[in-house]
C-alpha cells in the first residue's frame, strides 16, 4: 500500500481529475455550444470561438495546477 501524498489518498486525486474531465465534457456538449454559436462577436471574434478557447484554457489550467501541486 502506498502512503498518501500531500493532497490525500490517490483515489481523491483521481476523483478530482475525473471532475475536470466531466467539466470539459459538459462544457463542450453540442447543445451548450449552440447557445454560444448565435453569431455574436467579442472584439471582432465569433463568440463560439472565444468560448471554446476560454473553456479549453480553463480545463488545461485546472489539470496543470492539479498535476503540478501533486494532486
Amino acid at each position: 500500500m502506498t502512503a498518501p501524498g500531500p493532497a490525500g489518498p490517490p483515489r481523491f486525486r483521481l476523483d478530482r481529475l475525473l471532475a475536470v474531465l466531466l467539466l470539459g465534457l459538459v462544457a463542450f456538449n453540442p447543445p451548450l455550444l449552440r447557445v454560444f454559436g448565435a453569431g455574436d462577436t467579442v472584439l471582432g471574434l465569433p463568440l463560439l470561438y472565444v468560448y471554446i478557447f476560454v473553456v479549453w484554457a480553463v480545463v488545461v489550467l485546472f489539470v496543470a495546477l492539479h498535476v503540478e501541486r501533486g494532486g
